[in-house]
């Protein structure tokens, strides 16, 4: 068992990586070759030039004013100093939310550490019952709950910390809950025009012999919507034309490559050859033969184009459909649409940058197929996962390389080398082993079919926090697999599983404060130096960049990471609120982290990351749900540890706690989770009646035209022959029904004139 000593060696490691790693990004920070990596949110607004253009050619990549160095640190209050009002002007709500996780740890965790050091700690110190038992113990133990003798009344005490940290816990997460929900309507009210405050995503359209699917989307809303519909852009299966516009922006680089480099040098003509990888076949003139690449592609964009769009087999039965108010838009995206709940269906848009279009081609009626697919794929991946982790840990400690390298007892029986296995190799040996699964679980939501990057992105986090708590929490407090566990728990009592993961929870403390420190601390600290995006940079510039859109496209600012960062987070929100009963000694730790990563993820938000997409902290209400849920799973696991300690008094008062919390979450969830689903009627109608005093005559027809066309529809190349920029600014005529049956839209379309014949008043659907 670890001691107060090795774990105090274990976390001087930890500083001293962290704090090494803060030093390195300090002094590289400043240099001028470094610029594009460290702030390259500034490139992308253009409010920073590049260093490497003038000056000295020392100057040019190394910084040598030497005052600058000795304000290496002056990065952090510089991060603090931008009020939340500019940081949201300058970062978008998203980011600003996301930032309030961090805040909201430190307000739960800093309050409960204080009264948990001042009340519980002396509680447990005071007693001697692990002196006085045949038992191994560390200095840790003493601190925990596990040093009071069994049917003690100091229990009491215990109980009324776990009342006063749920209460307290619950008092910051509503007032929490509160203010991003009336900052996410006052950012709603106040924010410009976008297209998505205006336009509804209907998918499931059904088909009709007589019309296509645009004619009876038209159709249908004009009928329906007679007074607010504006226009709409209908679905296309552009997959094979997004290849090819790739594959020619790849061509068309090359060539302004040899382009430019024949203008440096107009003696002599680059060439190349076109075998595999250019390294055999034929030599030729690389300018020409790029040229007839570049003009070879575009004639296939413009057959693919004119075959995507005249092809009803591409057209989706799905469209964007854009209203003339906020209002109308609203009533239409919260609303059935027909009698069949399954037709029709409607749903906010994302915001253009947040459309995810490659999945905007599968049909609705395999996403709940889809769906089933992944959720049995998860559930293996989660339980199998689980070995190599497994394997893992059990080499990560004194006993296991023992026994695995016999050779090497005496090596690691020296102090520096056993504290350093214990305290840092095995938080190292799991992180190692999670660096892929990001990557795996995105993969899985993008095979169901969400059609936008933040729903994407919270998918894979809802995963992501299951797939932590399974395998890192339970994992790493009962030994064996997770398929050993789920076998021992479904030959258990329900009751008896919290009395089996309680028990052992004291006894993995210290394995938990070391994952702290390396995933916490040290993890902070190498995010800060981003010493993956410095090196991919300049393996770039060296090896790939060929123009200045090179050099702009290697400087990649990254995001903060929503599938990855906040499940992560909720796993520290789940250990302290799991130990802060337990086992006090680790809050600190907690604090430590929460603190950290505030400041530096506020300077990576302010200077690195891009976010892709502004979905105005529709986050935040999955962020309280999660950390309700460790709320429930700390007081379960709490009552399950004193029914094996004999405070068989405690446990109806327990059983009280998650009562209250469940009732406390679904309050929550009916007072604000509305203002992150739903948009009020009013406030919709008041921004309408103020753009409409402020700009009677705006053009919203031309602002949502082309708002949301597909990319490769809408981007720079080939727009001299863009066939659906034409077809969409065109002025939209009125379609005239041509259908014989009107089983979808049981009314007569002002438009097209007519009135129902008797037979059709019975407006069943069919």
């Amino acid at each position: 068992m670890a001691s107060l000593g090795d774990i105090g060696l274990a976390a001087a490691i930890n500083i001293l990586t962290a704090f090494a790693f803060l030093i390195a990004f300090a002094i590289l920070r400043i240099q001028p070759i470094n610029d594009r990596v460290y702030f390259p949110k500034w490139y992308l607004k253009g409010l920073r030039c590049s260093p490497l253009q003038g000056g000295a050619f020392v100057t040019k990549f190394v910084n040598l004013d030497f005052r600058s160095y000795i304000k290496f640190l002056n990065w952090m209050p510089a991060a603090l100093q931008m009020p939340e009002p500019e940081l949201i002007e300058h970062a978008g709500l998203d980011s600003a939310i996301y930032l309030r996780i961090y805040l909201l740890g430190l307000k739960i965790f800093v309050p409960i550490s204080f009264l948990a050091f001042s009340v519980m700690v002396p509680v447990n110190w005071t007693n001697d019952t692990l002196e006085r038992s045949n038992v191994v113990y560390s200095s840790i133990d003493k601190l925990s709950i596990s040093n009071i003798p069994t049917g003690s009344n100091r229990f009491w005490t215990h109980l009324v910390m776990a009342y006063a940290f749920t209460f307290w816990t619950c008092y910051i997460l509503k007032r929490e809950y509160q203010i991003v929900a009336a900052m996410r309507l006052s950012f709603l009210a106040s924010e410009r025009r976008r297209p998505d405050q205006f336009t509804v995503l209907v998918r499931n359209v059904p088909p009709d012999p007589d019309e296509s699917v645009s004619e009876l989307v038209e159709h249908f809303f004009l009928v329906n919507h007679p007074d607010q519909y504006l226009t709409h852009q209908v679905v296309y299966n552009a997959k094979k034309l997004s290849s090819l516009v790739a594959k020619k922006k790849k061509k068309q680089n090359w060539l302004d490559y040899y382009e430019l480099k024949y203008s440096r040098n107009e003696s002599v003509r680059p060439c190349i050859k076109t075998g595999f990888l250019g390294l055999c076949g034929s030599k030729v003139d690389a300018i020409d033969f790029y040229t007839g690449e570049v003009e070879r592609l575009s004639r296939d964009i413009e057959l693919e184009k004119d075959k995507v769009t005249r092809n009803p087999k591409s057209i989706m039965p799905a469209a964007f459909v854009s209203f003339r108010t906020r209002w109308g838009a609203a009533v239409c995206a919260q609303t059935q649409q027909t009698r069949n709940p399954t037709i029709w269906l409607t749903e906010w848009a994302p915001e253009p940058r947040d459309v995810y279009w490659d999945n905007m081609a599968i049909p609705y009626v395999s996403l709940s197929i889809r769906r089933l697919v992944i959720a049995v794929a998860f559930f293996f991946l989660t339980f199998f996962f689980m070995i190599p982790i497994a394997f893992v840990q059990s080499l990560a400690n004194i006993e296991g390389i023992e026994k695995a390298a016999p050779f090497l007892k005496a090596f690691i029986e020296i102090k520096v080398i056993k504290s350093f296995i214990q305290g840092f190799l095995p938080g190292i040996a799991l992180k190692i082993f999670l660096i892929f699964l990001p990557s795996i679980l995105m993969m899985m939501s993008k095979f169901e079919g969400f059609i936008s990057l933040s729903a994407l992105e919270r998918r894979s986090a809802t995963r992501y926090y299951i797939f932590q708590f399974i395998n890192v929490f339970l994992g790493s407090i009962i030994t064996g697999t997770a398929f050993q566990q789920l076998d021992k728990f479904i030959h258990q009592s329900a009751n008896e599983i919290p009395k089996t993961i309680g028990v052992s929870i004291p006894m993995k403390a210290t394995f938990f404060i070391t994952y702290i420190m390396v995933d916490g601390w040290a993890g902070c600290a190498g995010e800060i130096l981003r010493l993956k995006p410095l090196i991919f940079y300049h393996l770039k510039n060296f090896l790939l960049v060929k123009t200045e859109k090179d050099r702009e496209e290697a400087m990649d600012p990254g995001t903060f990471g929503f599938n990855t960062g906040e499940p992560q987070i909720q796993l520290y929100f789940l250990l302290g609120l799991v130990y802060a009963v337990v086992t006090p000694f680790l809050l600190p730790y907690i604090v430590v982290f929460f603190g950290l990563a505030y400041v530096v993820y506020r300077h990576q938000i302010i200077n690195v990351y891009n976010q892709e997409y502004e979905s105005a902290g529709a986050f935040w209400p999955d962020v309280h749900g999660r950390i309700v849920f460790a709320l429930v799973i700390s007081q379960l696991l709490l009552m399950g540890l004193l029914s094996t300690k004999k405070a068989a008094n405690s446990t109806p008062l327990l059983i009280t706690l998650p009562i209250l919390t469940i009732w406390f979450h679904r309050f929550c969830k009916g007072s604000y989770e509305p203002a992150f689903i739903t948009h009020p009627l009013q406030e919709a109608m008041v921004k309408d009646t103020l753009e409409r005093t402020k700009e009677p005559n705006f053009n919203l027809k031309e602002f949502l035209q082309n708002a949301y066309i597909h990319p490769v529809f809408n981007g720079d190349e080939d727009t001299d022959s863009d066939v659906m920029s034409k077809e969409w600014e065109q002025e939209p005529v009125t379609v005239q029904t041509k259908r014989q049956s009107r089983r979808n839209t049981p009314m007569p379309s002002k438009h097209s004139g007519g009135s129902l014949p008797p037979s059709m008043h019975d407006t069943s659907d069919v």
